[in-house]
């Protein structure tokens, strides 16, 4: 521990802490990659960080701190600003979001993230952006006069959050993205997401631009339970009836008659291939999808125009036209789409589905090593962590981190403060599902809220399960209710829980996957949270093909694609319970299923898992001491 007090910001190390730096370091020493399923209150964020930050500094290296969360960026400047208040050493660090994220252009945010790429690169192109005219000289990449003045000034201000750089260089009429591309340079420390490493495009173009080699970084994924499905989503590309319907206007209006024919035969052999499929077995009868293959869709295209690569060109040109001129161009869309296409059928799987207003095609992605693999292996060493990285092995698996090293750390916070009930009554199993049972999850839920004095969070599989149990639960339950809406925006959902939190007594109720289920930080506020059922995904095709492609790869893609993402859900919904080591509160897992050794062996080694359906007693005694008494 002597090693990191140089830099270590806070006044004593907290319990496993100390050795979870010890491993960080041995590992990022011997150039591997390290697999950590550190629960919340170990402080992962500085145990990563200190260790780091000494083998970079002695091997010349850089750190690129990946995370999903702009909340998570400031954890780690604020981690960084302490070392510099405590120790008197400025790390160089540069904030990084999205170029959209930054753009101080007015409409930017209008953009997918796809879109504005181009947007930006005309803008630039044709000299009508400000920010960057005043920020470099001309086609160079030399910063101006003004440019170097406020870097200088940037210079003495770092750490800074990625909305401090934006704000100095918005006074300063410069481009905040430029200046952040510019501190990168120099840093020793880079935050950004998940995507500036793992989308290969623009890992190359980024680490041109900070003058970075991948065999000189350090990688840290910061909540890697998420990095699998981000890369798989990164790796997809879609085509819908809303897409092509809006392709074959803009082609209209562009008077390229040519292309009106070619886009509206897809779009109804699309419509027709689903209806002459939708009687054939029981998946495509319950789901609206189907396989199709990537000669089919070629074949469709190749009706009304023999060189598909040559149409894809036109499209794509086409489309950058349109964009430059109205912002969004779904010919560019089409055109990306059917460049897509092309790829391989390995580790990818082709779906057709059915829409409420028409129809999806997929190229979907089930294999995230394709991108991450290359990443782990041209790196200098890395570290992966999250609070429900369990089991390491499949991410060691999936994501192909080869030779990493395994560790399990326990849960920090003292034992007496945490009762972890498993009620095996009840299911939301699908083929059980109806109203009786419905009724009958409401009467468990109510019982259980009960027993706890003070607000509770019930976490459901899904938005339809979850107002299924509502309609009667809200008649049996006194509590004040407080029901999550799906999609809802940043202020909505930091409104939501303050008027949540200013409550003594109330329930909120949610669904696993969504706005509150992970990333909810209320300290002090939840005596107690309920998982209700498993939140097992929908057997969709994609999902039975990822099952089958990981049973082909590892022999365990029941485990893998099915099973062990549900509980990974669990986990983190159960994770917002206890947030510091003054709280105290009860996590019960309602469903009977829980109880199977199969699903019991997926939770952490140091959770004592009570199994009884008489919750009642477990429950008073945990909240009256006596609990803690017998311990």
């Amino acid at each position: 521990m002597q090693q990191f007090q140089r830099l270590f910001p806070h006044e004593k190390v907290r319990p496993v802490q100390g050795q979870m730096m010890e491993d960080v370091f041995d590992a990022l020493s011997a150039k591997k990659h390290i697999i950590m399923h550190a629960p919340t209150g170990i402080g992962k964020t500085v145990s990563a960080l200190v260790p780091a930050l000494e083998v970079a500094k002695k091997e010349g290296l850089t750190i690129f701190f990946l995370t999903s969360r702009q909340t998570q960026h400031h954890i780690v400047i604020e981690t960084l600003k302490k070392m510099k208040q405590k120790q008197g050493i400025a790390v160089k660090a540069a904030d990084v979001v999205g170029k959209r994220g930054m753009c101080s252009q007015d409409g930017a945010e209008a953009f997918h993230s796809g879109e504005f790429h181009d947007y930006c690169r005309k803008l630039r192109e044709d000299q009508q952006c400000e920010f960057y005219a005043n920020t470099k000289k001309g086609n160079s990449q030399a910063l101006t006069v003004q440019a170097k003045r406020t870097m200088e000034e940037l210079k003495l201000l770092v750490p800074l959050h990625v909305e401090e750089t934006n704000q100095e260089a918005r006074k300063a009429r410069l481009c905040p993205y430029e200046m952040a591309i510019e501190l990168g340079k120099e840093a020793q420390v880079i935050i950004a997401d998940y995507y500036y490493l793992f989308n290969e495009g623009i890992r190359t173009s980024f680490f041109h631009k900070v003058d970075k080699e991948m065999g000189k970084a350090i990688v840290i994924v910061d909540e890697a339970h998420n990095l699998p499905e981000r890369i798989r989503n990164l790796a997809t590309e879609k085509l819908s009836t809303f897409i092509l319907e809006r392709a074959i206007a803009e082609a209209k209006k562009m008077e390229k008659d040519e292309l009106v024919p070619l886009l509206e035969n897809l779009l109804s052999q699309l419509q027709k291939t689903l209806k002459d499929n939708a009687n054939d077995g029981e998946e495509m009868k319950n789901n609206g999808e189907m396989k199709i293959s990537k000669e089919e869709a070629i074949d469709i295209v190749k009706q009304t125009h023999d060189d598909y690569d040559s149409l894809v060109e036109e499209l794509i040109e086409l489309g950058q036209e349109v964009q430059a001129a109205s912002k969004r161009s779904y010919l560019l869309s089409v055109g990306r789409f059917l460049q897509a296409w092309q790829g391989e059928d390995e580790g990818y799987c082709r779906i057709l589905s059915a829409q409420d207003k028409g129809f999806s095609l997929a190229y979907r992605c089930l294999d995230p090593s394709l991108m991450s693999r290359d990443v782990f292996k041209a790196c200098y060493a890395s570290v992966l962590m999250s609070g429900t990285l369990k089991p390491t092995a499949m991410y060691k698996d999936i994501l192909g981190v080869d030779g990493a090293i395994e560790k399990e750390y326990p849960n920090p916070f003292p034992k007496r403060n945490r009762l972890t009930l498993v009620v095996p009554r009840t299911t939301t199993k699908f083929l059980q599902r109806n109203e009786a049972q419905y009724k009958d999850i409401a009467v468990w839920c109510s019982g259980i809220s009960d027993g706890v004095p003070g607000n509770v969070a019930l976490f459901f599989p899904s938005y339809f399960m979850r107002d299924a149990v509502y309609r009667h639960f809200h008649g049996l339950c006194a509590r004040k209710m407080f029901v999550e809406k799906p999609k809802l925006t940043k202020e909505e959902k930091k409104n939501f829980i303050e008027r949540f939190s200013a409550q003594k007594n109330a329930a909120l109720l949610g669904v696993s996957t969504g706005s509150f289920g992970e990333g909810l930080d209320m300290p002090g506020v939840l005596k107690g949270v309920v998982i209700v059922g498993l939140p097992l995904q929908k057997p969709t095709l994609e999902i039975v093909s990822l099952i089958g492609y990981y049973d082909k790869r590892f022999g365990k893609g029941w485990d893998y694609g099915y099973v062990f993402p549900a509980i990974t859900r669990c986990l983190q919904n159960a994770g917002r319970c206890i947030r510091s080591e003054h709280d105290r509160g009860v996590i019960v897992f309602l469903d009977e299923r829980y109880a199977r050794q199969n699903y019991l062996g997926c939770f952490p080694k140091d959770w004592e898992m009570v199994v009884d359906a008489r919750f009642a007693p477990h429950l008073e005694g945990f909240f009256s001491g006596k609990g803690e008494e017998q311990q």
